[in-house]
């Protein structure tokens, strides 16, 4: 098979990396005299569904076992183009493109937002290839920038389909930067969230199962605004996975320390 098992996993990877850049060039207005639609929605889109293909490449390269240091260094470049910077500028231009006015008063604060979300997604991504992706297998350290980036792009376009961009008198105007800065933050935090994977209990692993498919069906629908509640359904569930997995790994953080200590002593052997 020689080099050539390494296109399948480095083609997903150009995939995720040029639907980042494009959900840019949506947000941004610069495809919009090509297309009559939603540049805003259709920007979010593209990192939903770079959201939803992010793990093909990790799952091509090891069915045809073509893992390598390129490919987890292009995974992170592409990662930081879908999840870093596509979300903070699909927040920035919302409100450039929705509500001027306000956008001229708080353009400091939307640029100072703009530049601790994208370095701490930058930051997230280089402490994982760097120190995480072999300690902690069943947790993550810190939230994950794939996370980050969809719950920014569901929460402007759920906020913009019900009128929030149009009153900029209401203290709700600032709820997307503050969820921006506060993602960005938890990018970087110390705090651990388990990993969706298989567990013993074989119960929770088909209601797993079950939500992950609805899921999917919901992301590939984000961009119909005819199909009602898939916006309330993902936002809700980004939000209880994040509320509860947090909390779990708080309770457990000692214990998801001392296993990861023993994993590392016993590689070393």
């Amino acid at each position: 098979m020689g080099k050539s098992r390494f296109i399948l996993p480095n083609a997903f990877t150009s995939m995720n990396f040029l639907l980042g850049v494009f959900a840019i060039c949506w947000t941004t207005g610069a495809f919009s005299s090509f297309f009559n639609v939603d540049s805003i929605r259709m920007g979010a889109y593209f990192i939903i569904l770079s959201v939803l293909l992010d793990k093909l490449d990790g799952f091509a390269a090891r069915l045809v076992n073509a893992s390598s240091e390129f490919g987890a260094q292009f995974d992170s470049l592409a990662d930081l183009i879908a999840f870093g910077l596509a979300p903070a500028f699909t927040v920035f231009f919302t409100y450039k493109t929705l509500c001027p006015d306000w956008f001229q008063a708080n353009g400091v604060l939307l640029i100072v937002t703009f530049a601790i979300y994208v370095l701490c997604a930058a930051m997230r991504l280089a402490k994982y290839n760097a120190c995480d992706s072999d300690t902690y297998h069943h947790h993550f350290s810190g939230l994950p920038s794939t996370f980050a980036g969809a719950i920014n792009a569901i929460l402007v376009v759920f906020l913009k389909s019900k009128g929030l961009f149009e009153n900029t008198d209401s203290t709700m105007i600032f709820l997307p930067v503050f969820v921006m800065l506060v993602t960005g933050i938890l990018m970087v935090s110390p705090l651990f969230l388990p990993k969706l994977q298989p567990r013993k209990n074989q119960l929770f692993n088909i209601g797993q199962a079950i939500l992950i498919v609805i899921t999917y069906i919901c992301g590939f629908m984000f961009i119909s605004e005819k199909v009602p509640f898939v916006l309330e359904f993902l936002l809700t569930l980004c939000s209880a996975y994040l509320i509860i997995g947090f909390t779990v790994g708080l309770v457990q953080r000692k214990r998801i320390i001392e296993n990861a200590e023993k994993n590392r002593i016993e590689e070393r052997r």
